[in-house]
C-alpha cells in the first residue's frame, strides 16, 4: 500500500484509503473523542482502563494538551471514517535507542466489522517501519479480547506470551497476550 503523509500546521496526517485518515490528535478533536467514549462507555469501559476516568470533556482536554505539550514520538492519531471520528490508533513507550514502540487503539462500535482498525493499525506500522525506521512493533490485547488479538494476528503480528496480570481494569488485573512484529517479518 503507498501511503500519502501530509504535514499541515505540525499536526502529521495518514492518508489511508480514500475514506479512512489518520490525523494527528489536536485540540479541535477533544469534543468528538469525548462524546464517542460518553456514548459508547458502556461498551467500551470492558478493555479500556480509561473510559471509567473519563467522565468530563476535560479529562479528554487533559489527554490531548498533554500530548501536544510532549515531544510526540509516541504519536497518536483520530481515526476518520467517510470524515467522521471513529477511534484512535496509537503509539506509546516509544524507544529510538532500541528501534522500538507499542501500538494500541480502539474503535467506536457502530464502525466494526469494515476493515477500518486492520487499515489503520497496517498504516500506522508502515509509518513507524519506513517513516519512523524501528524495528519492532508490539501489540498487546487482554486474553479475553479475541477482537484486539484477530486485529494483530491478521497484521502478520507472531505470538510472542503472556503478560501476567498486565493491565489492571475496573474488574481486576487480565492477562495479556503479546504480540510483535519485527521490520523483516513484513
Amino acid at each position: 500500500m503507498q501511503l500519502k503523509y501530509i504535514f499541515m500546521s505540525d499536526l502529521r496526517e495518514i492518508v489511508v484509503t480514500g475514506d479512512i485518515r489518520l490525523k494527528e490528535i489536536g485540540l479541535i478533536d477533544v469534543e468528538a473523542i469525548f462524546s464517542t467514549i460518553d456514548r459508547e462507555r458502556d461498551y467500551l469501559h470492558e478493555w479500556l482502563p480509561f473510559v471509567e476516568l473519563s467522565t468530563e470533556i476535560s479529562f479528554t482536554q487533559q489527554f490531548v494538551e498533554n500530548y501536544l505539550n510532549s515531544d510526540r514520538l509516541d504519536l497518536t492519531c483520530a481515526i476518520y471514517y467517510q470524515n467522521t471520528f471513529v477511534g484512535i490508533v496509537g503509539l506509546k513507550d516509544t524507544d529510538p535507542d532500541n528501534r522500538k514502540t507499542e501500538i494500541g487503539y480502539w474503535l467506536s462500535e457502530s464502525f466494526q466489522h469494515k476493515g477500518i482498525m486492520t487499515r489503520s493499525c497496517k498504516a500506522m506500522i508502515d509509518y513507524v517501519f519506513d517513516t519512523m525506521n524501528l524495528n519492532r512493533v508490539q501489540l498487546k490485547a487482554a486474553t479475553g479480547n479475541s477482537k484486539s488479538q484477530h486485529v494483530a494476528e491478521r497484521l502478520g503480528f507472531t505470538r510472542e506470551g503472556i503478560e501476567r496480570d498486565g493491565e489492571l481494569l475496573q474488574r481486576g488485573f487480565v492477562d495479556l497476550v503479546v504480540y510483535g512484529l519485527l521490520k523483516a517479518d513484513r
